[in-house]
């Protein structure tokens, strides 16, 4: 999927602040940054505590964690998938493919969305399991 406009029209990439930048960009890439220092398992740390913190104040930030930490969900699912097939010894290639895929869709995805929402855009995540709004 691409980038999006902030969708209420009395707020455009124009009147989103550095701030609210700067916030959303690391509610994106706190992902990638909790995923290599935690070998993944921390992963949904980072956007969760931005929104958290962010949430009250800017609705552009809350949506850009938001976002974040959904569509980690299918990283995290996608991990898992693969270890329980690589416990199966017989899932072995299977269980790479899998982890292969959550490396490379979380390291394209984040980053697209990281730089979209340093542009003051929301960034539309191509899979996610709502559970933050």
């Amino acid at each position: 999927m691409s980038e999006i406009r902030y969708p209420n029209p009395t707020h455009d990439a124009s009147t989103i602040t550095s701030d609210e930048r700067t916030w959303a960009v690391i509610g994106h890439l706190s992902t990638l940054v909790a995923a290599v220092l935690s070998a993944g398992w921390l992963s949904l740390a980072g956007p969760l505590a931005v929104w958290a913190v962010g949430r009250e104040k800017s609705p552009f930030v809350r949506q850009s964690a938001a976002r974040a930490f959904n569509f980690n969900l299918v990283i995290w699912a996608l991990t898992l998938a693969g270890w329980v097939c690589a416990i199966t010894l017989i899932g072995i290639p299977i269980a790479i493919l899998l982890w292969s895929i959550a490396v490379v869709a979380g390291l394209w995805f984040h980053i697209r969305a990281a730089m979209a929402a340093g542009r003051g855009e929301l960034y539309r995540y191509p899979w996610g399991i709502t559970v933050l709004r």
